[in-house]
């Protein structure tokens, strides 16, 4: 079922239950696994290219993983009527750093009835909607590969990894916008609170297409060199695609999840609070559900997609409410935005960040912008870090933070 996750109020949040992140990978335009990711942000290496994706020209740069089409990433044969591009970037996440392996092996401790699957996305398989339009029948149908109707719903991803995995658990799709798959986090941990399972397979996946690319376009937030986040020259954003998968449980080892917050503002359908407001509130209710104080964190993964009004509101914020000198970047610079997945992506670079000791900097950022513009770290920094905060910002003013630390509390 595709379902929003409860809004966030005012009063104290409820007692969190910590949860380890016991595996985690990523795919995504810098490289396929873990690996390629930390040796791309040590190399300020980007992944963006100049768009060859559309079907007419769109003069932008995009974070595209290359090689979905060929052969060697189709499905297998018992998945094969859910095959789409989207389905494809999920298939070849789940194959990457054991995490297959290691979910089976969660499934065993606990049984399949008893790991739920939270996924975050917000465009799913339109791109497969597009293509199937596009090779319409004489008689108007659908093309036979893309007929299958779980392709053209909004939970096809979670139907998709469900059948995967052979999960038979809650299956949960949560569509926020480019909050989507930090939301699923939030979502995993009240699963897992609640005693509605024991584990959770958490997952953020979303692929490029034209809807997306002529769609942000026509809101005139995309921009036609790659995206220059937190500069004072900065023109919109630049788009990619990505999947990311974590497993949450109560004990193991690996980074912890330690707080989330979230709220809904609401202010605007693609623009941000003016003063930031949903945006503190999250980060507050993160704060609070692990116990920390702001002084305390030690880096932030900035949600800073280059628009002009998204960075200019955080940056702010961010000089508001953390002191002086923190470490406070964007690495989209490195991906692009991967819009639903986005959240899961940059959680894995904050659990990266944390395990590495490794604050990443902000690429093409050369002129900081306005007042709050020196918040922002530019270049890499290596230097212990305990506890990171992730921030993901979604059109119609749907907000989560989510609260990682290093080891156990």
């Amino acid at each position: 079922m595709a379902m929003m996750p409860a809004g966030a109020g005012s009063g104290p949040p409820p007692p969190l239950v910590p949860l380890c992140v016991t595996a985690w990978t990523q795919v995504s335009a810098v490289g396929t696994g873990s690996v390629a990711l930390l040796q791309a942000l040590r190399e300020r290496r980007s992944g963006l290219v100049a768009n060859d994706l559309t079907h007419e020209p769109l003069a932008t740069w995009i974070g595209r993983v290359p090689g979905l089409e060929q052969a060697g990433n189709a499905l297998p044969v018992t998945l094969a009527d859910l095959d789409s591009r989207n389905n494809r970037l999920a298939w070849l996440g789940l194959r990457t750093d054991g995490f297959m392996e290691q979910a089976h092996a969660a499934i065993r401790r606990y049984g399949a009835e008893r790991v739920a699957l939270v996924v975050g996305t917000s465009t799913s398989s339109i791109g497969a909607t597009e293509e199937a339009y596009r090779g319409l029948l004489p008689d108007g149908g659908f093309p036979p590969r893309l007929a299958a109707p779980a392709l053209h719903m909004p939970h096809s991803l979670g139907v998709f990894v469900q059948r995967a995995l052979d999960l038979h658990g809650p299956c949960v799709t949560v569509a926020t916008a480019c909050s989507s798959s930090a939301n699923a986090f939030a979502y995993a941990e009240r699963l897992v609170r609640l005693g509605l399972c024991d584990a959770a397979v958490v997952a953020g996946v979303d692929s490029l297409c034209d809807s997306v690319l002529f769609g942000f376009n026509s809101l005139g937030l995309v921009s036609t060199r790659p995206c220059r986040p937190f500069d004072a020259a900065r023109d919109g954003i630049s788009l990619g695609e990505a999947a990311g998968f974590a497993l949450l449980e109560r004990d193991g080892i690996g980074p912890w999840l330690l707080g989330h917050g979230e709220s809904s503002d609401a202010h605007h359908m693609s623009a941000p609070h003016p003063q930031g407001e949903g945006a503190r509130r999250a980060i507050g209710r993160a704060l609070a559900g692990g116990g920390i104080p702001a002084a305390r964190i030690d880096y932030i993964n900035l949600h800073g997609t280059a628009s002009r009004k998204n960075d200019e509101v955080e940056a702010a914020v961010v000089a508001e409410l953390f002191p002086a000198g923190i470490c406070a970047s964007s690495t989209k610079g490195w991906t692009g935005h991967t819009l639903g997945a986005a959240g899961m992506l940059e959680a894995v670079i904050t659990c990266l960040a944390l395990e590495n000791d490794l604050a990443p900097g902000t690429l093409n950022c050369d002129t900081p912008d306005g007042p709050h513009g020196g918040s922002i770290l530019r270049q890499n920094v290596e230097r212990p870090l305990h506890l990171a905060l992730s921030h993901s910002f979604g059109f119609g003013g749907s907000n989560c933070v989510l609260l990682f630390g290093r080891q156990r509390p």
